[in-house]
């Protein structure tokens, strides 16, 4: 149901902004970006370099951004919310042609200050695009086949040009973030039941269409110790290192398998083994405590939200996020296949410390502006 229909804004005072800032949110995103740099120092095996100095200033550069995004009326979001999308899919066809390559993939354009991840902004793009359409349907319209088949399409646009990048983990993101904004606009449980059946029974025949990389992931998810050397390394020596760190962990820069270099990408996707290893069960759970409450303010600045915009918003990017971090750890625990997903924050890579701190800044919007009304 659309809540409002009035374009005019509420007027706020600097102090009033000031009020409304939610301060614990800051705190919770300092505390998990300090955890992250540290994270990255072991890396380096205690060592200020390169990877250390990137992360730091990257962090630092875009938790600005966030804060400066925090004072964009969250309506000037709704406004541009396709124009954010076009931006989106321009820059996912510019990779086609202007791309950089790394390991047989695809996915960066080179803007000479970073090597940009269009993907990545497209997680954040999907939300506020899907929020801003789902604002202006009444709820009675949901469940029609019209209004189904134009998300569907926004949706599966930008999922086919990341999956020929070729980077399934980000699309399959991408789309999980779309289709939790459907569920949460309201759409029938029984779409989403019939869309799984079709997905089980078309199985064999998305598998045989995978490339021979990500069919041997998948193989390795089932049974790692078929090439222990090989495609089931890295998820072996994971688990070891994650199992090594028992309750309280052996130490900061104390990580042996990340020390004697047993753990690929331990900078990247698999940001979390090294943390477990070197904090153990406690300081993962410390962890996981500060993502929990970091969804749960979001949600918290979506409940509190006049604009059903504002709250689909952030609704969808708390639930996003959890999907974020709930592949991440699952995947380095052997609980899914390994694919490209970034912990949140955590894990180095500029493209996804921005579209983060993007979507953050326009949380925050949603919250500093909560009694701004939207209209269609």
């Amino acid at each position: 149901m659309i809540l409002s229909t009035s374009l005019n804004s509420t007027s706020y005072s600097f102090i009033d902004k000031l009020k409304a800032v939610d301060y614990f949110l800051i705190i919770i995103v300092a505390i998990i970006g300090s955890i992250s740099v540290f994270s990255i120092y072991s890396t380096e095996s205690g060592n200020f370099s390169f990877y250390t100095k990137n992360h730091l200033t990257r962090f630092l550069v875009f938790f600005f951004m966030f804060l400066v995004l925090s004072f964009v009326r969250v309506s000037f979001w709704y406004r541009q919310a396709y124009i954010f999308y076009i931006i989106g899919i321009l820059l996912l066809l510019l990779v086609i042609f202007f791309g950089i390559s790394a390991s047989g993939s695809k996915r960066w354009i080179n803007f000479f200050i970073m090597n940009l991840q269009p993907s990545e902004l497209m997680k954040i793009a999907i939300i506020v695009c899907f929020a801003r359409y789902y604002h202006r349907i009444q709820s009675s319209d949901i469940q029609s086949y019209k209004y189904l088949l134009q998300p569907i399409i926004l949706l599966l646009i930008p999922c086919y040009l990341v999956i020929t990048q070729p980077d399934l983990g980000t699309a399959i993101l991408i789309a999980g973030s779309g289709l939790a904004i459907i569920w949460l606009a309201g759409l029938n449980l029984k779409y989403f039941i019939y869309s799984g059946l079709i997905l089980l029974v078309s199985l064999p025949f998305v598998i045989s269409i995978l490339k021979p990389y990500q069919k041997s992931r998948i193989l390795t998810f089932f049974n790692p110790d078929r090439d222990p050397l090989g495609a089931g390394y890295q998820i072996i020596q994971s688990k070891i290192a994650i199992g090594s760190g028992g309750l309280l962990g052996k130490g900061f820069l104390q990580g042996t398998q990340s020390y004697l270099e047993f753990l690929p990408e331990k900078h990247t996707d698999f940001i979390f083994t090294l943390f477990s290893e070197e904090f153990g069960f406690v300081g993962s759970m410390v962890l996981i405590l500060l993502y929990v409450l970091l969804i749960y303010r979001i949600i918290k600045i979506g409940f509190s939200s006049r604009s059903f915009f504002a709250k689909l918003y952030c609704y969808g990017f708390a639930s996003a996020l959890f999907l974020y971090i709930f592949v991440n750890i699952a995947m380095v625990v052997g609980l899914l296949p390994i694919v490209g997903a970034p912990l949140p924050i955590m894990s180095y890579g500029g493209s996804s410390m921005l579209s983060i701190m993007l979507g953050l800044g326009i949380v925050m919007s949603c919250k500093i502006y909560s009694r701004d009304p939207i209209g269609n």
